[in-house]
């Protein structure tokens, strides 16, 4: 029994160490965990999924040109080596802070530190006939969902007698022009170029549309002005057309429309144009800040509480810098992760804290081959160069060798070839339920 006093009731909590317990395995969750390595407490992490997942290239795996298995890595693997360290496969209910326990679907877990590291999900913001009918892409099973939703509506165009039926089903409606939305953009022109008439023998290039709906006046606006321009100029190159400055009203699962009056007829809607913070219940309203976010000081620390945290995109520090909170990236996730235990390790030895203070390294998005922007600092400098710099910074940032090697070689063989092994309909996408058709996983 005394193996499962991990996460079973404070009862049978024996150790003497206090517990700080991590609920999620993302860039920040994985961070905080590591840097908490040598410290005098024993770590739980908490996931509902036993791997982490790179979420920068998602929208690779839903163009098909990636494989899923790639960009996610096992979490138990990434701390074999580290004796403190203990991970529990477990979807976390409710947080209840009187008590200092998490109700979870595999019983109660005690904690002495909390660290909501849960990050963010797609936000529909509230129209739910879209949540039901447009494609999410925050996840490996949602990227696969839509792999697999792209590849049947182009199978299912080749077969199709009624031509505006065909038309929709060819028609690519991306919603956001953040990094997200204009690379996922990119990736469909570039797969109508490069694939379509290669693979779809009958289907014509010139049939298949590829929209990008954005609600802001510019593309990527977190990026430099010529950045911006550049991204813009790329896509309309690669004939992607481009509404700015208009808002979907609603989709049906076939007609979409756009607040400037634009009606377009399509089956694929693919969502990018927001996150809202995604975290178990148990923290009160007055804690929660916009955009569904935790409110935090500058130590990460949960307001009204002296034993919890939260860091990543589910946190919201304001600050004047940073009014709205810091970006949902990345980077930000990961310098928390690393702040707040560094704090954790003052805390013990009773040093004084350091307050959180975000170093921007700068911004990529890449378009297509040899089609990128990068901001880094007061550099900024587009096309190959760019692109070459995005795809090893992206390598880099991968956990595993393996991982890091096999998307080298598939980025590379991709390249040469201009093709790839990846288009595979393992799990049949039901539109009419929104779900993976079980018997044909």
């Amino acid at each position: 029994m005394h193996h499962y006093c991990l996460y079973l009731p404070m009862e049978q909590k024996k150790s003497t160490r206090p517990r700080v317990a991590i609920i999620g395995g993302g860039f920040g969750g994985i961070e905080l965990a590591k840097k908490l390595k040598n410290a005098p407490v024993d770590v739980l992490m908490i996931d509902k999924h036993n791997y982490h997942t790179f979420q920068p290239l998602l929208y690779q795996v839903a163009a098909g040109s990636i494989a899923a298995d790639s960009i996610g890595f096992p979490l138990r693997r990434i701390f074999t080596r580290q004796q403190n360290f203990r991970f529990a496969l477990a979807d976390v209910k409710k947080i209840n802070p009187e008590s200092n326990t998490l109700d979870t679907d595999i019983g109660t877990i005690y904690y002495d530190y909390l660290a909501i590291a849960t990050g963010s999900n797609t936000n529909f913001f509230g129209n739910k006939e879209i949540e039901r009918f447009a494609m999410p892409m925050k996840n490996i099973p949602e990227a696969l969902n839509l792999r697999s939703l792209i590849l049947q509506n182009l199978e299912m165009s080749l077969v199709s007698k009624d031509p505006e039926e065909k038309a929709a089903l060819m028609t690519f409606v991306v919603v956001g022009g953040g990094p997200t939305g204009v690379e996922l953009s990119g990736a469909l022109a570039e797969m109508r170029e490069l694939i379509l008439m290669k693979d779809y023998h009958g289907l014509r290039k010139h049939a298949m549309k590829v929209y990008l709906v954005e609600g802001k006046a510019e593309l990527l606006a977190a990026f430099s002005p010529r950045a911006r321009a550049k991204a813009k100029e790329f896509l309309q190159d690669m004939d992607v057309t481009i509404y700015n400055s208009v808002h979907v009203e609603s989709y049906n699962g076939y007609l979409l429309k756009i607040n400037d009056g634009t009606n377009i007829l399509t089956r694929n809607v693919l969502w990018a144009a927001g996150v809202k913070g995604e975290f178990p219940e148990g923290i009160p309203a007055e804690s929660i800040a916009r955009g569904n976010r935790i409110l935090v000081d500058e130590f990460n620390k949960v307001k009204g509480y002296e034993n919890i945290y939260a860091i990543g995109d589910v946190a919201a520090m304001i600050t004047d810098e940073y009014p709205n909170g810091h970006p949902g990236v990345a980077p930000v996730a990961i310098q928390q992760g690393q702040n707040l235990g560094e704090n954790v390790h003052r805390m013990f030895k009773r040093k004084p804290l350091v307050p959180f203070k975000y170093k921007d390294k700068g911004s990529l998005a890449t378009i297509g081959r040899n089609k990128a922007v990068a901001d880094l600092g007061k550099i900024h400098f587009q096309g190959f160069f760019a692109w070459l710099v995005w795809g090893l910074v992206h390598i880099m940032s991968l956990a595993g060798f393996t991982n890091k090697g096999i998307i080298f070689f598939s980025w590379a063989i991709n390249y040469f070839t201009k093709n790839s092994d990846n288009r595979l309909i393992i799990r049949q996408f039901n539109t009419k339920t929104g779900m993976t058709d079980p018997e044909v996983r």
